[in-house]
């Protein structure tokens, strides 16, 4: 774990902070798949991530799902900590899009970094400056995107956060994470298929030229 930490966050904090984050912060592993946080449980740490990569959700009134953006290794969640600040239960679900390995940091201390440390501050703003960033990549694409424009971002960025051009998910869980239906991805993968952008398998879609 501690030489992780270091290769993570080594660059980012001073050795105090890396020392304290050792001694006080619990080590997890966390499979593919595994939801590390429901929409309304109470935000008790926040984590700091080191390899892996987890995706953030948010749900609509009617239970419907959008993705919001992905954690990658060196950086937190800011609408944890602002939850954890705030004590207030979590308005996001985060699942773990690969294995990943982090450290969770309890919330008690995170008022006293904040006030000994500069590269905690800088760390934390800069958290939250591009979460709003990517929140608002996220309404853009929305607003602005066609679906199908939308879709092929959506396998673009699949293929760099997992690092394979081939994306394991099935056409019901795209359908989940652009908030749409299943029935309109398979049409538009289909399209793309056609166009020669990607290759439809029983269990994969392998992106050739998008």
């Amino acid at each position: 774990m501690i030489q992780e930490l270091k290769t993570s966050y080594g660059h980012l904090f001073e050795d105090a902070l890396i020392n304290e984050i050792i001694q006080v912060g619990t080590y997890k592993e966390i499979p593919e798949g595994h939801k590390m946080m429901e929409i309304g449980d109470y935000v008790k740490s926040m984590p700091l991530l080191i390899s892996g990569a987890i995706k953030i959700m948010r749900e609509d009134s009617n239970g419907d799902e959008l993705l919001l953006y992905y954690l990658e290794k060196g950086e937190t969640c800011s609408m944890t900590m602002a939850c954890c600040l705030g004590q207030q239960k979590s308005e996001i679900r985060a699942i773990a899009e690969t294995d990943a390995k982090l450290i969770m940091v309890p919330v008690s201390k995170m008022e006293e970094w904040t006030k000994n440390y500069k590269s905690w501050r800088n760390f934390v703003f800069e958290s939250y400056h591009n979460r709003i960033n990517e929140l608002l990549t996220t309404v853009d694409s929305i607003a602005f995107y066609k679906l199908d424009e939308r879709l092929i971002q959506y396998l673009k960025e699949k293929a760099r956060i997992n690092n394979d051009h081939r994306i394991k998910n099935t056409h019901q869980e795209i359908a989940y994470d652009l908030h749409t239906s299943r029935v309109v991805i398979s049409r538009l993968l289909k399209k793309l298929e056609q166009l020669g952008k990607i290759e439809l398998h029983r269990n994969f879609i392998k992106i050739i030229n998008l």
